[in-house]
């Protein structure tokens, strides 16, 4: 935790770039499994790590997966599922989801075109929501930030969830990002990046350096 503010590295493909963000006090690291992210890793890969990464701090990051590949997931030692969507998908499939990893272990992360909000409905089978920039063609990934009035009111409206925010969010704009929307918990990816999945720490370290900026002020 950075001076308050929960942060979630997410994109990683190296043992040394997972180290250095939990390092700097990142909460979650996160590892994409989603085939066509430039960022995709195998859970042979991340086994491979296993060892050095605390279970209780790995996200398992994936788009619409059936609910044995979230079980095949939770065996090769993920205890977090961050599971990007459709918003009109249905509801029946994001249940499946739920019981087969329990709710508060999932993270929703509804694709929410403008001027849609999240579904009521899934305010029930979870506890932390992603709010991340819409694109018609991407879950995620994008690297521009995203509505931020619309996270806020998101997150004043239902204070009883965990809101992360993520899109975009870099050294200069995290700052600005968290005090126009309140946020307490930032998931970032590209804006710390070098290339798709490497991480740069000195982007890294200035991150964290504005949002303790950000708080102290």
């Amino acid at each position: 935790m950075i001076d308050g503010i929960q942060l979630k590295v997410c994109g990683l493909t190296s043992l040394a770039d997972a180290a250095f963000s939990e390092s700097l006090g990142a909460d979650y690291l996160g590892f994409n499994f989603y085939p066509q992210s430039p960022r995709h890793v195998s859970l042979a890969q991340v086994e491979a790590m296993a060892g050095s990464l605390p279970r209780s701090r790995r996200v398992a990051v994936t788009v619409e997966p059936e609910a044995r590949d979230l079980l095949a997931m939770r065996d090769g030692g993920f205890g977090l599922f961050q599971v990007h969507f459709r918003h009109d998908l249905p509801l029946s499939t994001v249940e499946s989801w739920a019981s087969a990893v329990g709710e508060g272990n999932l993270w929703l992360a509804p694709k929410l075109p403008p001027g849609v909000d999240f579904p009521g409905a899934l305010m029930g089978l979870g506890g932390t929501f992603l709010f991340d920039t819409f694109d018609p063609n991407l879950f995620g990934g994008t690297g521009r930030t995203g509505d931020w009035p619309k996270f806020a009111r998101h997150r004043d409206a239902h204070p009883g969830k965990t809101w992360i925010l993520s899109g975009g969010l870099s050294p200069e704009n995290v700052g600005d990002a968290l005090a126009g929307t309140g946020a307490r918990f930032i998931d970032v990816n590209s804006g710390v990046e070098s290339a798709p999945g490497k991480k740069d720490h000195a982007k890294l370290v200035a991150l964290v350096a504005a949002v303790r900026r950000a708080e102290a002020h």
